[in-house]
Order: structure tokens, then C-alpha cells, then sequence
């Protein structure tokens, strides 16, 4: 098998349209890719996908999901990786737009459009192109978490420009490049085994001078959220728990009212 260009790391626990979504990726991309499903302490009921693209790695007991994605990391072979949910759908050739715009310093992910996993279909919603970074309350106005939230102020003003700098994503698909991956981020190490993966890698690449970026020249669809989710809650052998959001919130606080400034 040629060298990969790009290395997909998919986090998986017990979601059919793994299937699907590796099938969408074998059939549009261009260049060498390699795909990497984690199994995060299951065995899947579903047939696999035989390729010589595809390799699958099985964990043993459930660590969460940054324990998943960082284990594929460490056996990724590509030039740039790619995090990637288990239920995603893509346009031909996505990988040659997103490898080559991608610049060293970079975390970049594409315009998100909506996808109907049932029927596997981009479902007729505007897509998302950036997001603004905040800190979400809970019903009596104590802070909670962090958040992605629509910017559709900055959309519009930016809606000519291709490549558009953004505070937030949803965190379902990014690429970097492993050298920036290897050097600055390293590993998921922020607090809880499910969620904030997005920000955790915003956060430190930040803090490294770099970037995260939207490219609208090629698109991705993610599973509606009205959709049932496989790791919502986190799973039975480690479930989320409030107050990793609160840890998680305390850890980049002081970073993000400083650097929030500049983005």
C-alpha cells in the first residue's frame, strides 16, 4: 500500500453508519488515505468494511473517546490527520481541497452541512461555516461548559472569502498535520474521557501561534442532532459527568478572556 497522505482516525462505540461513513471516504477520495476505526472496548455486530485502506484497531475496555482518538493518532501513518465522528458523509475529492490548504499551524474543517443518516443524504438545512466561542450557562446563569455558537454575523460578512478563521467547531471532523499534532498537541489530556476535544486542540494551538480555520471549498455532512447518538452521555463504562465541563472551563479560562481578543 502507498504511503498515506492523510491518516482518518475514527473514535467508534456501536454506531452502524461507521460503515457508511467509511464508505464515503474509500469512494471520494483522491489521494492515498489511510482510515483508522478505533474500537472504543466493543466488538461491532456489523459487517466491516474489507480494504487494504482500513485498518481497525480494538481497545480492550472502554477508556472514552479522547482515549480512542488518541490511540489512533499514535498509529496514524499519514502526512496530515484527520479526526473524524463515525457517521459522516463527503463530497469527491474533499481530501486533496483540505491537505492542500491546510498550513502547518493550522487546525482546519470545512463548511457543515446536516446529514439524514437513514436515508444517507445532506438534508435541505443552511450549513454551518463558523462558529463563535462561548461559555454556556445553565438555567440559573451559573457558567457550565464551553460552546460552539453560530456566527452568522461573521458568516455573512466573510461570505466571499474561501478560507475563513473561526473561534469554534463542532469538533465532528478536523485536519492537521501530524508534525503539528506530534509537536503541539500531543494528546487529549483535558479533563473527562468524552467531550471538549475541540477546544482542547483549539486552546493549545492557540497557545502555539497557530490557527483554527473553515475552508469552504469542499463540505462535509454530519448526523443531525435529531438523530439518536451512540456516545451520548458518554457510555455506561464511563459516563460524562458535569464536572469535567467545570474542570475543563477553570483549566483555559484565563487563556480564553485574553486570547478570545484576537480572534
Amino acid at each position: 500500500m502507498e504511503n498515506p497522505k492523510l491518516s482518518v482516525i475514527i473514535p467508534c462505540y456501536k454506531d452502524k453508519y461507521l460503515v457508511n461513513t467509511i464508505g464515503s471516504i474509500l469512494e471520494n477520495a483522491v489521494e492515498p488515505i489511510e482510515i483508522v476505526a478505533v474500537f472504543d472496548g466493543f466488538w461491532p455486530e456489523f459487517e466491516l468494511v474489507e480494504d487494504e485502506r482500513v485498518r481497525y484497531v480494538h481497545l480492550g475496555q472502554n477508556g472514552g473517546m479522547k482515549n480512542a482518538i488518541n490511540c489512533g493518532m499514535r498509529v496514524a501513518r499519514g502526512d496530515f490527520v484527520m479526526r473524524l465522528d463515525e457517521h459522516c458523509l463527503f463530497p469527491n475529492g474533499f481530501d486533496k481541497v483540505l491537505t492542500s490548504e491546510c498550513q502547518p499551524n493550522w487546525i482546519l474543517t470545512a463548511r457543515r452541512f446536516f446529514l439524514d443518516p437513514v436515508k444517507w443524504e445532506v438534508m435541505d438545512l443552511p450549513p454551518v461555516d463558523c462558529e463563535r466561542l462561548t461559555i454556556q450557562k445553565d438555567e440559573n446563569g451559573n457558567e457550565l461548559k464551553w460552546a460552539g455558537q453560530r456566527w452568522r454575523s461573521r458568516a455573512k460578512e466573510l461570505e466571499k472569502e474561501p478560507i475563513i478563521e473561526s473561534q469554534a467547531m463542532q469538533g465532528s471532523m478536523w485536519i492537521t498535520p501530524k508534525k503539528w499534532w506530534d509537536s503541539v498537541i500531543r494528546e487529549l489530556d483535558g479533563p473527562g474521557p468524552h467531550y471538549g476535544d475541540s477546544h482542547e486542540v483549539v486552546f493549545k494551538t492557540w497557545k502555539a501561534g497557530g490557527k483554527l480555520m473553515v475552508t469552504k471549498n469542499t463540505w462535509f455532512a454530519h448526523k443531525h442532532r435529531s438523530f439518536p447518538r451512540t456516545h451520548s452521555g458518554g457510555s455506561p463504562e464511563n459516563p460524562h459527568k458535569k464536572e469535567y465541563w467545570l474542570e475543563a472551563l477553570a483549566q483555559w479560562k484565563d487563556f480564553y478572556l485574553e486570547e478570545i481578543k484576537k480572534h
